[in-house]
């Protein structure tokens, strides 16, 4: 890791949902939160609990220095929406295949 620069994940319990359009296309009470220096907390959802079907492979990757390669995923109106890291670093590797959405509301209660 870089000087300063820390990353951090932790299994949550917070229910979160993404919801595009009206439609429901994630909801998890299970997301894992990766907390990293400079960056808002990310919820990265089991696929288990995301509508995959409805979901579009990207051409889209990007590399980060500190969690690896990201796969990206599209809705029909919202061009990658999602991203994945299929192989992440060690430091990370808890978040294999799972989802992160760019826009992720916490459901109260």
């Amino acid at each position: 890791m870089a000087k300063g620069h820390t990353i951090t994940v932790e299994q949550g319990t917070e229910h979160v949902r993404v919801v595009r359009d009206g439609q429901v296309v994630a909801d998890s009470s299970r997301p894992l939160l990766l907390h990293e220096t400079g960056l808002p907390v990310r919820y990265y959802l089991p696929p288990e609990d995301v509508r995959t079907e409805l979901l579009t492979a990207s051409d889209t990757t990007t590399h980060c220095p500190f969690k690896g390669d990201a796969s990206y995923w599209s809705l029909p109106d919202a061009p990658d929406l999602v991203w994945a890291y299929p192989e992440p670093k060690d430091e990370v590797a808890e978040i294999k295949d799972h989802f992160c959405f760019y826009e992720t509301e916490v459901v109260a209660g």
